[in-house]
């Protein structure tokens, strides 16, 4: 009996083999330039517009510069009396703490509910995530802001329906005690962006597992405890990351409701709207420089601090924690 054997594959020669092997990396050589050279713009603008300013505002930093004469070296100046002399600016590092403490968890709270609602909605669901998101497309803009004090202010629509339930309040936006109460409830109101990140996040969350637990006899409460909250926390992760970063640089609702100097007694003095007073109002570039690297260093602190946290509380749907993924 005769036996078939499949022949073996051509093999090609030394030479052929070996081009076919160098042509790859040199391909990749070829196309390094043609990579840069896409890349020339995009590195133009960075060291142009970001690295390049970032440099020249850390000189500033150091001196005492006033946009008409030279800057003048103090050192450490600027920072000394940042921190020992000047109460308004720690007037304005007490506000922006104060509105990113209340703001940015009430806005995670409310943003979660909000996609929780409409995760088990079955029609009409584009629509509200359409009117949900609609005041985030506004975003910081000015409009809104005047919007929003017109609300708030004395005879305005709010306080009719306060003293109609009986509550009767001063002007919002001229007193202190509820000046910065407002600006926190409209940065609560333009939660849409971290509300659709949510809802994406809970669309991902298998059906079968609340199914599973409603079985076992689990409420609603232990279900969104220990099903929806772990599976949701690498996305509860980022919007608490993006949405403090945002909190800090917040300055547009601050400078339009507190009329551009710090609301009633200062009230209003948000961390960034003070450094735009003494830099393009007072112009002390060289402090209000010095500010600006504070800041920076203090969102950079808040952010490694939330990521080195991460690993405590964020885990995944393969039941690894952050510190495993390491």
């Amino acid at each position: 009996m005769t036996t078939l054997r499949t022949p073996d594959p051509p093999v090609a020669p030394p030479a052929v083999a070996a081009r076919v092997r160098r042509r790859p990396a040199g391909r990749r050589r070829k196309s390094q330039p043609e990579a840069f050279a896409f890349l020339t713009p995009w590195l133009l603008g960075a060291v142009a517009l970001t690295v390049g300013p970032m440099v020249v505002s850390l000189y500033l930093s150091f001196t005492d510069y006033d946009l008409f004469t030279a800057p003048k070296w103090v050192g450490f100046g600027n920072f000394a009396h940042m921190f020992t002399g000047d109460d308004r600016y720690r007037q304005s590092v007490e506000v922006t703490l104060v509105y990113v403490l209340v703001s940015v968890p009430l806005k995670l709270a409310v943003s979660l509910l909000v996609a929780m609602l409409l995760n088990t909605r079955r029609g009409g669901g584009g629509f509200y995530r359409a009117a949900f998101y609609a005041p985030s497309l506004l975003g910081a803009s000015v409009a809104a802001a005047l919007v929003w004090r017109a609300l708030f202010t004395g005879g305005g629509p709010v306080n009719e329906v306060l003293a109609f339930f009986g509550w009767h309040t001063p002007s919002w936006v001229d007193d202190p005690q509820f000046s910065l109460a407002s600006i926190v409830l409209l940065g609560v109101w333009q939660f849409g962006a971290p509300m659709v990140i949510f809802l994406a996040g809970l669309k991902q969350i298998p059906a079968e597992l609340h199914e599973a637990a409603a079985i076992d006899g689990a409420g609603a409460f232990r279900r969104f405890r220990h099903i929806t909250l772990p599976m949701l926390s690498p996305v509860i992760f980022f919007n608490l990351v993006m949405e403090a970063i945002h909190a800090f640089q917040a300055f547009t609702p601050a400078f339009v409701i507190g009329g551009g100097r710090g609301g009633p007694a200062d009230a209003d003095l948000f961390y960034t709207l003070y450094l735009f007073e003494v830099g393009f109002q007072d112009f002390r570039m060289g402090y209000a420089s010095a500010m600006a690297w504070v800041l920076l260093v203090v969102i950079a602190i808040v952010t490694a601090i939330v990521f080195r946290t991460a690993k405590l509380w964020v885990f995944y749907d393969d039941g690894e924690s952050t510190e495993d993924r390491k």
